[in-house]
């Protein structure tokens, strides 16, 4: 994914070229940490929001939603209305910065700071495969042998995200069709009269086949979001 005329592509399903986009979603409160600006703490000597967009250096544009007083260079800011409002609404603003051909969007928690280049990849993999996952995956990892839909496979995924070792879907860790996230959305807004305030992510998600993926790379789980001052210790000793 390197060399000229590659930034922001990837190379998925028979070698097709293509492009996403990276929203990374940073509103949240932080109420556990006492309100602190959690994607901003450092893990590994780098702020958390920071790491989520090295994972994502070939995502074109790169968009934060949320408060930044600093964010890596050519990446687009934008707030969510209201401010605070949560995830989905957070999303809907991402969504409005993406260029008009914009067709994948790595849809992603600003708390992730274990989140890989190589997990990201295994995602675009996974949403780009047949439904047989019979061809292999690229940087040596293997197709996901419980990878499911959550409708069942018969149709295109929407999306694909990780799923926990408890069966816990990781949504705000995965990469999702542009298309099928706007009319999400547009569902969504007319159902609760316009707003998407305090919206949840599964309403968001829900219609939407998805494909749910365990990480089977090396490493921590790119999924491990940090909610506590335990988590970020723990993603500490995992970034040495």
């Amino acid at each position: 994914m390197s060399g000229a005329g590659t930034i922001g592509r990837w190379r998925g399903y028979r070698g097709r070229v293509e492009t996403y986009a990276a929203v990374v979603l940073a509103g949240g409160a932080a109420r556990r940490m006492g309100g602190v600006d959690k994607p901003a703490l450092p893990v590994g000597g780098r702020p958390m929001r920071d790491r989520v967009f090295a994972a994502v250096t070939d995502a074109t544009p790169r968009v934060l939603v949320g408060p930044a007083d600093a964010v890596p260079p050519g990446v687009r800011v934008v707030r969510e209305d209201p401010p605070g409002g949560g995830p989905v609404a957070a999303a809907a603003a991402g969504l409005t910065l993406l260029d008009p051909d914009t067709s994948l969007v790595a849809l992603l928690a600003a708390d992730l700071p274990l989140l890989t280049r190589a997990a990201i990849r295994y995602l675009l993999n996974h949403l780009d495969r047949e439904t047989s996952d019979t061809e292999p995956a690229t940087d040596g990892l293997a197709p996901a042998p419980s990878a499911r839909s959550g409708l069942g496979s018969e149709r295109r995924p929407d999306g694909v995200c990780f799923v926990d070792g408890d069966g816990r879907r990781q949504s705000l860790c995965g990469v999702w069709r542009v298309a099928a996230l706007r009319a999400g959305l547009d569902r969504l807004t007319a159902e609760r009269a316009g707003s998407l305030s305090g919206a949840p992510v599964r309403a968001l998600l829900a219609g939407l086949v998805v494909r749910e993926v365990p990480w089977s790379g090396d490493g921590p789980p790119p999924w491990f979001d940090c909610d506590t001052d335990e988590d970020v210790r723990r993603a500490e000793e995992w970034a040495r």
